[in-house]
């Protein structure tokens, strides 16, 4: 398993990590098999969405923020429970298939750090699994 340091710089923010998942995955020399992505955060997670045009990621981020306002009145009073809840909808786990050594993504797709609770210092752990 490999750990992939990421930094956060603004409270909510997602974060195109395809090219350092990729790198990883060609370390490995691994042609077919499976890319697990695990955020170990309650308060961040990991998605795959266009990464061609930066608006789609902007208005991920601002709608994400509308459903779930960080002023809203919540019982847990820590200050980050919009956080925690933002993580919950878009998960902490992606599965992408490797095929001839790259992730098996579609033209437009990328692979998505999200923070929620930031800025911070945080990992993403890369497990990769042939066959």
């Amino acid at each position: 398993m490999v750990s992939l340091s990421v930094t956060t710089h603004s409270r909510t923010e997602l974060v195109d990590i395809t090219s350092k998942v990729q790198e990883i995955v060609e370390k490995t020399g691994v042609n077919s098999g499976i890319c697990f992505i695990y955020v170990p955060h309650t308060t961040a997670g990991v998605t795959v969405n266009e990464s061609y045009d930066p608006d789609v990621a902007r208005d991920i981020t601002t709608t994400l923020s509308r459903l779930v306002p960080s002023n809203f009145r919540y019982e847990h009073t820590e200050g980050n429970a919009d956080a925690h809840i933002k993580s919950v909808l878009v998960g902490s786990f992606q599965a992408i298939p490797i095929e001839k050594g790259r992730l098996a993504l579609g033209r437009w797709q990328g692979v998505f750090f999200c923070e929620f609770d930031g800025p911070r210092e945080r990992k993403c752990l890369i497990k990769i699994i042939s066959g």
